[in-house]
């Protein structure tokens, strides 16, 4: 099997996520300080930082510093893989921007990965068991950005039961099945999600957009030649808009006050859009 140097971004959130992944053969580095996950032929090397709206300033460093502490070259690449969102538009822009600026250089062919797919496969990542996934994440403005997705054993990939959607969390469409979710909703919206006759197996607040995820599944995409030109690599907004109207708002914080009303202990959201 041909080695495969894939590098993998996400800046979809408020962190700044590197990975490095090596598939047949894998390299051994001196330095064992870099965070590692190994399953057989797969290496990965990753980097999640906490950076906030600097992500931008700090995510070119962070690939040049992936690289030298892995023992290999930029030049090595056989593709770039990016979280394509949905989540923060100036994010996402961002990973995009410099997926397809990389890519061009090294002649490469660009991996979009979607982040709520990256969700669910963090998930099966924590627990190889996991079947079947509602990646579910706070959009914010009151909304959530979700989809579904079965894990297809015999094909050794995700099967999209629902395409990522943008909705108010209680017109979230649960699985008929047992089923994981993923994603930060369950906390930022707690029992408006419509989980209580939910057949749940469990829920994973810690299966978020991350590179670790984003090079898995990006590696699945580029074997089997789900790749875009740089050109053609785009965000996936979902939302069309970044912003409310007066009324809107309005709506929104009326909604708000009543869900205060009727459970004070749960905490207070924003409704500000991501950007």
């Amino acid at each position: 099997m041909t080695r495969t140097v894939l590098l993998a971004l996400d800046t979809s959130t408020e962190f700044c996520s590197v990975a490095l992944l090596i598939a047949d053969p894998a390299p051994a580095t001196a330095d064992g300080s870099a965070p590692h996950y190994s399953a057989g032929e797969v290496n990965v090397w990753f980097s999640h930082e906490l950076t906030g709206p600097v992500s931008s300033t700090r995510l070119l460093p962070a690939i040049r510093e992936l690289f030298d502490l892995a023992g290999w070259k930029l030049a090595d690449c056989s593709g770039i893989a990016f979280g394509a969102g949905p989540g923060s538009f100036t994010g996402l822009r961002t990973a995009t921007g410099v997926a397809q600026g990389l890519a061009f250089g090294l002649s490469v062919p660009v991996v979009p990965v979607g982040t709520l797919l990256a969700c669910a496969e963090f998930a099966r990542l924590h627990e190889p068991s996991v079947m079947r996934v509602l990646a579910a994440l706070d959009a914010r403005m009151n909304e959530a950005y979700w989809a579904d997705f079965r894990w297809d054993a015999a094909a050794g990939e995700w099967a999209t039961v629902q395409a990522a959607s943008l909705d108010l969390p209680e017109a979230i469409v649960l699985p008929d099945e047992p089923f994981t979710l993923a994603g930060n909703a369950a906390a930022a919206f707690g029992d408006r999600l419509p989980m209580p006759d939910a057949p749940v197996c469990r829920i994973d607040f810690d299966a978020l957009p991350h590179a670790l995820p984003v090079a898995l599944a990006g590696l699945r995409a580029l074997r089997a030649g789900r790749t875009v030109a740089p050109d053609q690599a785009a965000p996936e907004y979902v939302r069309n808009k970044v912003a409310q109207t007066t009324a809107e708002r309005m709506d929104a914080r009326a909604a708000k006050a009543a869900a205060a009303a009727a459970h004070p202990e749960q905490a207070d959201q924003t409704t500000e859009p991501l950007r």
